[in-house]
């Protein structure tokens, strides 16, 4: 190798500027946090096996067969020049963009010739789909090899030109009392290597021969596939309609669920009961019943909670979510369904026990669902407005962007379809909401469905046949009174509630009086109020209150002596353990809750009473979960590098070179913890002469660092500086300082520059 080259990675990189260790950083930010001390300790992150994989993780196939063209030379480097040359069927321009590409990743290190880490050639454990060298395998090939290849019968060439294909490991088929198999005869001849008792590979130098003037495989070219193009103004159109009739389903779910919770399991979701149970209240079928409890638990507004943590109910942030404007409701879900670590399609499904998975299960949590979605929106967002692809043709753009990541790729199709339901995405193609969210987040979601959604509205039309319709999404308090004092029969741009004996008595019961209830459809409806609506409120409202409940464990009074004895000996309220204490009262032992719910069952209409006589009234009450905590922030290792934290640890690693190369041959050592005399002697000389030190350094972590310094005081235990790492002044403890010595000025002057 010419002197002039790098013989190593880190001294490689120390030969690339600045702006090519920003671009490194930014491409592996894992090994940017916290800040390298140095080109050496950056070289060494560079190598962890971690990193490396992750690295090739992000890598396109065709970047992959560049690289393995690499890890197959013969010698520990290639001439850039050979690699294109080997790669006929890859287009030149796409041969530099992957060499750029795995340069900048230090994947692959070096200028006019190519080499490749030791921790690379460890990961890539099968380049280009080919086996280890015969050496390696302890494998002795025949002589001749093309003779004894050709001399084979169809049976082995066939065995030979599967495993010559994507992978060189194949399975050794079961012995029977006949005549040995092909894979056999072919370990008997030299041309397999048995690795482990079941499982055979085939040597590189077989697999060469029989690839012929292909040895690294069929050109990996990008696909192609055809785009689908939409109307993007229609496409929006779309996506609007599946927003509103999201964010409508949800609040119904969690208004079904305030009145009545579901229960948690003992193994953790919802049981099957309740998921017919709100498939039945909201009208839809028990998977979409599934899917938006899934839905509700993405978003944060579905937890658990309850006296003892046992139900799942709306959370505190439910109440905030429903006051909020539409474009922001559905922003909140399509954000959480995006992170969600959870995947709703696994409903259903039967796990390794057989036993159907639930809703709000812990077997449906997959981490690696947010990448998923991520990865496919992405490849959507890269096409104009308008335009898409077709499931299937996503699918395999996908495999030849991630073609180490293809076996995640299982549930694309689920998360498209789930993408369509929720208004991210129409007939392949991403909605204006879609394209926010993913650029920008929630907010960029909420901007993009900004003027395509309706308004809410503030009143009903009354209808003759006792039903109110809503002409759209109502407002937060109109809902809240409509789901007391009337019933949904059916939902979707306009939703028709209807009012019955039962809806009306419910108000009554919750402190509503006939003149509340008149007053109120009056306001609220823009049509006048039938008659027949008003004679209903007034029948429902003469018979409520007839019958008193109270507590004596408890008691059941009326006027109406008839009525008591009627109730009395009515089979239907056996269950109230009721008997009469006086003409005109009747007690039990039950609860007065459990009494009232008795009687309305019945078909009657008791009133709560209070001590004194009047009726009480029973708001519903509203049961809410605690919610999620935030958990801790994910772990700053992927989170991408900004440009200015990119510039600022390339200037800690430049510095820290730089106090390696001006490091004294002597300099003055100490215990970490130990301040020692001739430390402090260093210290203070330095200030007294403005002359820098050179400082090795423990921090709170427990990472060592060499660094320049320019003392300025020395305080309380405290040195005070300039430090040229970081181009800022710092506060050292002095107890945590290694070494010290003082820098020449010549030495000084260029750890500075």
């Amino acid at each position: 190798m010419p002197a002039d080259r790098p013989a190593t990675l880190a001294a490689w990189l120390r030969t690339r500027s600045d702006a090519q260790l920003a671009a490194l950083l930014a491409a592996r930010p894992d090994v940017a946090r916290p800040a390298p001390s140095d080109v050496v300790a950056l070289a060494s992150r560079l190598a962890v096996p971690v990193s490396v994989d992750r690295a090739l993780d992000e890598l396109d196939a065709a970047t992959l067969q560049v690289l393995d063209v690499v890890l197959l030379a013969p010698t520990d480097g290639i001439e850039g020049g050979d690699v294109a040359a080997a790669l006929p069927g890859l287009p030149e321009d796409a041969v530099v963009a992957a060499v750029e590409q795995l340069t900048t990743r230090a994947l692959l290190w070096g200028d006019d010739v190519l080499h490749a880490p030791d921790q690379v050639r460890r990961a890539v454990r099968y380049p280009a789909g080919l086996g280890r060298r015969a050496a390696e395998l302890r494998v002795t090939l025949p002589a001749d090899l093309p003779a004894a290849v050709g001399a084979l019968e169809p049976p082995e060439r066939e065995v030979l030109e599967r495993l010559a294909g994507d992978r060189p490991v194949g399975h050794l088929p079961e012995t029977g009392g006949g005549a040995a198999s092909p894979a056999r005869r072919l370990l008997q001849a030299g041309l397999l290597a048995r690795i482990d008792a079941l499982n055979v590979e085939l040597p590189r130098e077989v697999g060469l021969l029989l690839r012929g003037d292909q040895p690294y495989g069929p050109p990996r070219l990008r696909p192609e596939p055809d785009v689908v193009e939409r109307d993007p103004a229609a496409v929006d159109r779309q996506a609007a309609g599946a927003a509103l009739e999201v964010v409508g389903r949800v609040g119904e779910l969690l208004a079904e669920l305030e009145e009545e919770p579901a229960g948690l399991l003992r193994s953790g979701g919802v049981s099957v009961r309740d998921r017919k149970r709100l498939a039945r209240a909201l009208s839809v079928s028990e998977a979409d019943a599934g899917w938006l409890l899934e839905l509700a638990f993405a978003a944060g507004l579905l937890d658990v909670g309850g006296p003892h943590r046992d139900e799942w109910l709306p959370t505190r942030g439910y109440d905030l979510w429903r006051e909020q404007p539409l474009p922001d409701r559905w922003a909140t879900l399509a954000a959480g369904w995006l992170e969600s670590t959870r995947l709703p399609s696994l409903v259903g499904q039967r796990d390794v026990a057989g036993k159907a998975v639930n809703a709000l299960s812990p077997d449906l949590v997959r981490h690696t669902a947010p990448a998923i979605r991520r990865s496919a929106l992405t490849a959507l967002l890269d096409t104009p407005p308008g335009r898409g692809l077709a499931p299937d043709d996503l699918v395999t753009l996908l495999r030849w962007r991630t073609p180490r990541r293809a076996d995640r790729l299982a549930p694309v199709p689920d998360v498209l379809a789930e993408a369509a339901r929720i208004g991210v995405l129409v007939g392949g193609v991403l909605s204006s909401g879609g394209r926010g969210l993913l650029t920008r987040g929630e907010e960029g979601a909420a901007d993009g469905v900004q003027g395509l959604l309706p308004e809410p509205v503030d009143h009903v039309l009354a209808q003759p046949d006792l039903t109110l319709v809503a002409p759209g999404p109502l407002v937060a308090g109109l809902a809240d009174t409509l789901s007391v004092v009337a019933d949904v029969e059916s939902s979707g741009g306009a939703t028709v509630f209807r009012v019955s004996e039962s809806s009306v008595r419910r108000a009554l019961d919750a402190g509503w009086s006939a003149t509340d209830l008149h007053e109120f459809f009056g306001r609220a409806s823009r049509t006048p109020v039938p008659q027949a609506l008003d004679y209903l409120v007034d029948d429902v409202a003469r018979q409520h209150g007839r019958l008193r409940v109270g507590a004596i464990e408890c008691y059941v009074r009326s006027d109406d002596h008839g009525l008591l004895s009627q109730v009395l000996g009515d089979r239907r309220t056996a269950s109230a353990e009721l008997r009469r204490l006086a003409p005109g009262v009747l007690v039990s032992g039950l609860g007065a809750d459990e009494v009232l719910t008795v009687l309305r069952q019945a078909g009657y209409a008791p009133a709560g009473e209070s001590p004194g006589g009047a009726v009480l009234t029973r708001p519903p009450a509203r049961p809410r979960a605690a919610g999620r905590r935030p958990g801790p922030p994910p772990s700053p290792a992927g989170r991408p590098l900004t440009p200015a934290e990119a510039d600022a640890t390339v200037r800690e690693i430049r510095a820290g070179d730089a106090a390696l190369a001006a490091r004294p041959a002597a300099p003055v050592r100490q215990v970490p913890g130990v301040t020692t005399a001739g430390t402090l002697e260093v210290l203070s000389r330095a200030i007294r002469d403005g002359v820098p030190v050179w400082l090795g350094y423990v921090d709170a972590q427990g990472s060592g660092s060499q660094r320049v310094v320019q003392p300025v005081s020395l305080a309380g235990g405290f040195l005070q500086g300039w430090d040229e790492r970081r181009r800022e002044n710092r506060t050292f403890a002095v107890h945590r300082i290694t070494s010290v010595a003082l820098v020449e000025d010549d030495e000084a002057q260029a750890a500075s520059s």
